[in-house]
């Protein structure tokens, strides 16, 4: 093994590849996450024992359905639902099938996430929308999610390191980007230069994401104030 092979062309190439494959699995993942999350987490907050418009059966149902996909190991998540991504996706493999297990494992994580964040809402801001006549809708958004944005925010950073990481484990049945990378060379070939980079460049891509979010997290605050 040449200490200098992961400089080489070739190698430079794949890990850009890598990197923007990796770049789009997370952030699809991410936003479908959100798709599906967000409005499962305001439901459990709507129909709390306390909520807006209480009821136990749908409250009782989302929630046990999100603790049992939270249980699942995101490995054994990953070769449980081959089958169903196969039929989304006609393949079990890629980059692409893999955004279909990343983002069931990803929704009820965001649920629990926003649950949280509308949690912390003041309750006399939303007695206060409810005395002047507004409706559910209007209190959720404008009120619920105006409201936690800040926080939201600072979710949705939790989010995405949580499903970059997630990628990356997928590398073991070669769903492609950084995780397969260093799997394939690290693992299989004993590169380990090559498995060290990929992980200094997931660790960079988690940090610059974190960065994007604390700055838009900051911005929020001041129009807040």
């Amino acid at each position: 093994m040449s200490d200098l092979m992961v400089f080489e062309p070739v190698i430079l190439k794949m890990l850009g590849e890598d990197i923007l494959t990796t770049l789009y699995m997370t952030l699809a993942s991410t936003f479908l996450g959100y798709v599906l999350g967000l409005p499962m987490g305001v439901v459990l907050v709507v129909t709390a024992k306390d909520g807006l418009r209480p009821n136990a059966l749908v409250y009782k149902v989302m929630d046990f359905v999100i603790n049992i996909v939270r249980s699942v190991p995101f490995l054994i998540l990953l070769i449980l639902v081959i089958p169903f991504t196969r039929m989304i996706v006609g393949k079990s493999y890629g980059p692409t099938a893999t955004v279909v297990p990343l983002t069931l494992a990803a929704a009820p994580f965001i649920a629990r996430m926003v649950e949280s964040s509308l949690l912390e809402v003041d309750k006399g801001v939303v007695e206060a929308a409810q005395s002047m006549g507004a409706d559910l809708w209007t209190i959720i958004t404008k009120v619920l999610i105006g409201e936690a944005r800040t926080s939201l925010v600072v979710g949705a950073t939790i989010a995405l390191g949580t499903i970059l990481g997630y990628s990356a484990m997928a590398g073991v049945v070669g769903g492609g980007g950084l995780g397969d990378t260093a799997i394939t060379y690290g693992y299989y070939r004993y590169e380990t230069d090559i498995m060290l980079v990929t992980v200094l460049l997931l660790i960079l891509l988690v940090q610059i994401m974190q960065w994007i979010a604390s700055k838009l997290a900051r911005k929020l605050d001041k129009r807040l104030s």
